[in-house]
């Protein structure tokens, strides 16, 4: 419990197949009855810390009044079997209890497990489980352990010859569908720097400006920043080089202003 408090969200893997010779520890598939145990287990611990921390508030004369009003507020909703994150709290509130860590509290993807003739459209498991979702302001995205399993031996073009006899794409299934999901959820993006012998990805917060976004490579980057030499991908793609780039007037000299853009190619210049 004390490692899920640390993280930004959850992704919650839910079984929705059938399989005779993979064995259900209950002995039946139900997604529904599955998600909602789990869910239980983590509401009951958030329950548990809300009304221990409200009995210490309620003996201390100089605690935080907008702390307890929005402790008592998720107490409300944890009691209605609902997530912490139900809970309508103001933008104090939300600072006053922002240590604490609720696991409900936190953005929730549900992965529904399915087998590969479902990948594409899902099936009654995930339509239910898709429900509950909607219910909790909870995400669902479609994967297939089977489907992942078996592309980790193919090469490109049998990789993309077997997903296209499954009605899906390489980026609209699977893994890839759940990594942009977890990336719009918590409001990331990614830029790249590229040099002659490597080629790095960078994850950002969405709206930071290109100092700040520097300062994720190194904090001499952020302190001494001049300006960010910056191209986007699909720019760079068709250009073909750098060099052809600029030639084109595609490459822009930005300043510490700059909003970084999701598939910028940068190359920070600092001194220090």
């Amino acid at each position: 419990m004390a490692t899920i408090r640390q993280c930004d969200a959850i992704v919650h893997v839910v079984r929705c197949f059938e399989d005779d010779n993979i064995i259900h520890v209950d002995g039946t598939v139900d997604p529904l009855r599955d998600a909602e145990l789990i869910n239980l287990e983590l509401a009951f611990a958030d329950l548990a810390q809300v009304e221990k921390r409200l009995e210490r508030l309620q003996k201390d004369r100089k605690a935080d009044p907008m702390e307890r009003q929005a402790l008592e507020k998720i107490a409300a909703v944890l009691s209605r079997n609902e997530p912490a994150r139900n809970a309508v709290l103001d933008e104090e509130e939300e600072k006053a209890i922002k240590n604490f860590g609720l696991l409900t509290g936190k953005k929730m993807i549900y992965a529904a497990n399915v087998a590969d003739a479902d990948l594409e459209k899902g099936n009654e498991m995930v339509d239910n489980l898709r429900v509950l979702a909607d219910k909790e302001g909870a995400k669902l995205v479609l994967v297939s352990a089977q489907v992942e399993s078996e592309l980790v031996d193919l090469d490109d073009d049998e990789r993309n010859e077997f997903l296209e006899s499954l009605g899906v794409t390489l980026n609209d299934c699977g893994l890839r569908a759940l990594v942009r999901e977890a990336y719009d959820l918590l409001q990331l993006q990614t830029y790249y720097t590229s040099g002659p012998t490597e080629t790095r990805a960078w994850t950002i917060q969405k709206g930071w400006k290109a100092p700040k976004a520097a300062g994720v490579i190194h904090g001499d980057f952020e302190r001494g920043f001049i300006r960010a030499e910056t191209i986007s991908y699909d720019d760079l793609i068709e250009s073909g080089s750098e060099a052809a780039a600029k030639a084109k007037g595609v490459m822009r000299s930005e300043g510490k202003e700059y909003v970084v853009q999701d598939g910028d190619v940068i190359l920070f210049r600092f001194n220090v």
